[in-house]
């Protein structure tokens, strides 16, 4: 079958092209670690370290892989988060607040940015329809902002998904900017009012990067590579850097001095805005409107 739609919900914009971004006090790369925490159910098949048991029910050895996280590895990766004083951007699944509280009580205590990350990432809303939808994002957003006392500005999809629907809802519900898209290294403005796109990555990424087979080593380096490419790109316009994160993956106890190399390296730059990606939708949103 043959697609005839098009794709409305941004346009096509070169990098080259575009007015400079100019980041606080003279940065070149802002920089932010998306925290990814996350429910999963314990019946239905979810993101598996081994597919061999992936769909059976109960699936112990997957579930209890991604367990480890929310019982372990977010501990572990908060210890380094602190003792570099970065604040995390954390991609947040509304179930966490009903299962896990301690881990919002612990976010609360760093003033953690929230954002909305669907409900649990056993489940995406690929197929709904835009009312069955407005109800899900409603109940999504209304209990991260009950359990952290913020209304959430972000958006992740679990999985990166959306519908067509999903940008314009998530405006409707006072939300302005989504991370689904990765196709860019600056934010951008969409076609919906109100609403832009922040850059994530699914490259550096330690869930796809480590599951690939990237060593600790390879990790610490890449995130450099990283950077120092940015660096140059943003000569003349800044750039953003995302680090994606998961706790039962980096969370596990050989990766965690790895983890802790690459946050001393981002923080000893010197062009570098270590900061949340509420903040940067937020600079962007308010040098566009200059």
């Amino acid at each position: 079958m043959t697609s005839t739609r098009q794709n409305d919900l941004f346009d096509y914009s070169p990098i080259t092209d575009r007015q400079p971004i100019r980041w606080p006090d003279g940065a070149r790369v802002a920089v932010y670690v998306g925290l990814n925490i996350e429910h999963f159910l314990i019946d239905r098949p979810s993101t598996s370290i081994w597919p061999g048991t992936a769909d059976l029910v109960p699936d112990a050895l997957n579930y209890g892989w991604r367990d480890y996280g929310p019982r372990v590895g977010i501990w572990r990766t908060i210890e380094s988060l602190d003792r570099h004083g970065i604040q995390a951007s954390v991609l947040l699944n509304s179930a966490v607040a009903d299962h896990y509280p301690q881990i919002i009580s612990a976010g609360l205590e760093r003033n953690w940015a929230w954002l909305a990350h669907g409900r649990t990432n056993s489940i995406l809303q690929a197929g709904m329809t835009r009312e069955e939808e407005r109800r899900y994002l409603a109940d999504v957003v209304g209990t991260i902002a009950a359990a952290t006392g913020r209304q959430p500005r972000g958006w992740m999809g679990p999985g990166l998904t959306e519908t067509f629907n999903t940008p314009s809802l998530l405006a409707e519900l006072g939300l302005d900017y989504v991370l689904d898209w990765t196709n860019d290294d600056q934010p951008y403005r969409l076609n919906v009012p109100g609403m832009i796109s922040v850059p994530y990555t699914v490259e550096l990424n330690d869930l796809l990067l480590f599951g690939n087979g990237t060593t600790g080593p390879e990790f610490v380096q890449i995130v450099k590579d990283q950077y120092e490419q940015l660096h140059t790109d943003a000569e003349h316009s800044g750039r953003v850097m995302a680090l994606a994160l998961h706790p039962f993956v980096i969370g596990q106890p050989f990766r965690h001095k790895y983890l802790d190399q690459a946050l001393a390296y981002l923080v000893a730059q010197p062009d570098v805005w270590l900061t949340t990606s509420d903040e940067i939708a937020g600079h962007f949103q308010r040098m566009s409107r200059e």
